[in-house]
Order: C-alpha cells, then sequence, then structure tokens
C-alpha cells in the first residue's frame, strides 16, 4: 500500500487523492509515539480501527515496542483491549444502528460486495470468519459490523475476537522484544505473510485437536 502511495504522491495528482490522505493519516499516527501519550491514542486507534478507522494500531504498536523493548508486551496489552472494545462496538453499529452508521462505513471503504460475501458464509463459519479477519489483513471492521447485522452468538464473537486480536498484537510485540529494532524492517516487509502464516498454523491446530485428540 506504501508504494501505491508514494507513487500517487510522485505523480502531482491534484484534488483528491486517497493515496495521500491515507499517507497523511499514517504520518500522524506515527507522530504519537514521539509523544507523552504514545499509549492511551494506541488504545483509541485500537479501538477505532475495529469499526471505522483505516490505519491499523500496528502501525504505532511497532513504533512504541521498537523505541521501548522492554514495554513491548504493556503496549500490546493496551492494544489488544482497545481493539476487542472497538469489535464490541462495530457488533453494536451491525446489530442496532446498520442503516445509520454501518452503510456509511462500508460505503465508505466500499466494502458493501465484501459484506455479500460474508453473508453467505456466515451460517457455517461464523467463528472462523471473526478469527480470521481478527488476526490477518482482512478488513476487522467488516466482519465486526457484519457480526451485528447477522446476529452471531455474542459470546462467541467476543471469544473469537479476543483470541485472534490478542494473538496479533503479542505476536508483534513478541517478535520485537525477542530480536529488537532490527526486527522492525522485516516486520513492515513481511507482516501480511506472517500473520497469514501464523492464522493457517492456528487453524490447523485446532483441527488436529478436534479430530485426533
Amino acid at each position: 500500500m506504501m508504494k501505491n502511495v508514494e507513487q500517487a504522491e510522485k505523480s502531482g495528482t491534484r484534488g483528491w487523492n486517497p493515496f495521500r490522505f491515507v499517507r497523511k493519516l499514517y504520518d500522524w499516527v506515527l507522530h504519537w509515539a514521539e509523544t507523552p501519550y504514545g499509549v492511551p491514542v494506541l488504545f483509541i486507534l485500537a479501538f477505532a480501527e475495529s469499526s471505522f478507522f483505516p490505519v491499523p494500531p500496528d502501525v504505532l504498536l511497532i513504533a512504541l515496542a521498537v523505541s521501548i523493548p522492554t514495554r513491548a508486551f504493556r503496549y500490546a496489552l493496551a492494544c489488544s483491549i482497545g481493539s476487542i472494545l472497538g469489535g464490541m462496538f462495530g457488533y453494536v453499529i451491525g446489530w442496532q444502528f446498520y442503516e445509520q452508521l454501518g452503510v456509511p462505513i462500508l460505503n465508505f471503504y466500499h466494502a458493501q460486495e465484501k459484506f455479500q460475501d460474508v453473508q453467505r458464509l456466515y451460517e457455517r463459519y461464523d467463528f472462523w470468519i471473526v478469527f480470521t479477519a481478527g488476526f490477518t489483513p482482512i478488513p476487522y471492521k467488516v466482519i465486526t459490523i457484519a457480526s451485528g447485522v447477522f446476529d452471531m452468538n455474542f459470546m462467541k464473537f467476543l471469544f473469537a475476537s479476543a483470541i485472534s486480536r490478542s494473538a496479533r498484537f503479542f505476536l508483534v510485540s513478541g517478535l520485537i522484544w525477542y530480536f529488537g529494532p532490527m526486527i522492525k524492517g522485516f516486520i513492515d516487509k513481511y507482516f501480511n505473510l506472517l500473520v497469514i502464516g501464523f492464522t493457517i498454523a492456528l487453524i490447523g491446530g485446532f483441527i488436529l485437536i478436534k479430530y485426533f485428540f
């Protein structure tokens, strides 16, 4: 995504430029790592990203963890709690305020088509949809809203969100804590592959436990 942003900036396109807008948001998020308000902002960002904000909290989480690796897990905990609560807010949007808030959010992200695809899968794979979206680059906000719209069991939704969101953020912080700042470039470059691979491993583990133990 950042390559697209840079190309858009170099092209000098006038008027509304979504890539430039996202780049400014990205830089704005990063600057909080250099202030005393990094942790509260991380919590708020994680909350907002689970229901409407476009920039993932991993950006600020990585910057904070790199700056003070000994606090990496504390940052992951703040990020996890904020994201889980934000997911609950997204669920409420879909459950009670879909027309007023859910539709505008989905339209903003051009996610209506994805939303229809999700609807066809929810009857069989509701837990795994939430779990996978919570851990991978799939837009989590679409799933939290969809879970409320399709009246997914709230406790099941909460359980899937808590596991996947915490696993994602603690994985990032754990890598930085163990390897130090040198791992930051690797995470930035291969983040999507890391989380997808880890998700496959987790799901595979659950399947093995279910059928062989």
